[in-house]
C-alpha cells in the first residue's frame, strides 16, 4: 500500500498531477465496481449540478454525471474499506508532505454514454476547504475508442491526457489544475473525491 502511495505523492511533486495503476487493489475495484452498478440500477444514482449550496446548478450542457455519495454510516463492507485505505493515505499524506488534511468526501460517479463535464475548476469560489482532488477509476478493459479521457491542463497550455483505466488514480490540487472530461462512449465509472481542511 504504501508503494501506491509514494508512486502517488511522488508523481504529483515532479509534475502537479499524481498519477498511481494500483492504487486500490484489483478485488476492491471489482467491488466497488459492482456496488456502483447495483445502486444504479436500484435507481440511487442522481444527476450532480456545479456550484455547492445554495448555489447548485443542474445543466446538462455543462456536466451529464450521475453520483451517490459514499458514507461510514451506509454501513457497506467495500465503501468501508476504501474509507479504510483513504484514512491511511490522509495520515501517510500528512506524515510526509505536512498537508494538514482533516478530511475528505467522495462520491461514486457514472457517465452514461454520451455525457461529458466541461472544463471547470473543484474549488468552490465561496468555499476552499477542497485542498486535493482524487479520481480513482473502475473500468476493466477501457480502450482509447472508448472516449472519456480526463483532460488536464497545465499552466504552460500542455493538456494531459488520462485513460480512465480500472485501478488508476489520479490527484492534484483542486484550486490549481483546470480539467474536464471528454465525450464517453460507453458508460465510464468512477470514484471521485476531496481531501478537505
Amino acid at each position: 500500500m504504501q508503494q501506491a502511495f509514494d508512486t502517488l505523492i511522488n508523481s504529483f511533486i515532479e509534475s502537479k498531477v499524481g498519477i498511481s495503476e494500483n492504487f486500490l487493489s484489483s478485488q476492491l475495484s471489482n467491488d466497488l465496481k459492482e456496488n456502483l452498478l447495483h445502486l444504479h440500477s436500484e435507481k440511487s444514482m442522481l444527476a450532480a449540478g456545479t456550484g455547492n449550496q445554495p448555489l447548485v446548478n443542474q445543466d446538462k450542457s455543462v456536466r451529464g454525471d450521475i453520483i451517490y455519495w459514499l458514507d461510514r454510516q451506509h454501513n457497506n463492507a467495500h465503501e468501508n474499506a476504501f474509507f479504510d485505505v483513504m484514512d491511511a493515505f490522509v495520515a501517510y499524506l500528512n506524515q510526509s508532505c505536512y498537508t494538514g488534511i482533516t478530511g475528505y468526501e467522495f462520491h461514486y460517479t457514472l457517465y452514461e454514454t454520451g455525457s461529458f463535464y466541461r472544463k471547470h475548476l473543484d474549488q468552490f469560489r465561496n468555499n476552499d476547504s477542497r485542498q486535493y482532488s482524487m479520481i480513482i477509476y473502475l473500468n476493466a478493459g477501457w480502450l482509447p475508442a472508448d472516449g472519456g479521457q480526463l483532460s488536464i491542463y497545465h499552466a504552460n497550455g500542455d493538456a494531459q491526457q488520462v485513460d480512465p483505466s480500472s485501478g488508476k488514480t489520479v490527484f492534484f490540487k483542486s484550486s490549481e489544475l483546470e480539467h474536464e472530461v471528454q465525450l464517453t462512449n460507453k458508460p465510464r465509472l468512477s470514484i471521485t473525491g476531496w481531501l478537505k481542511r
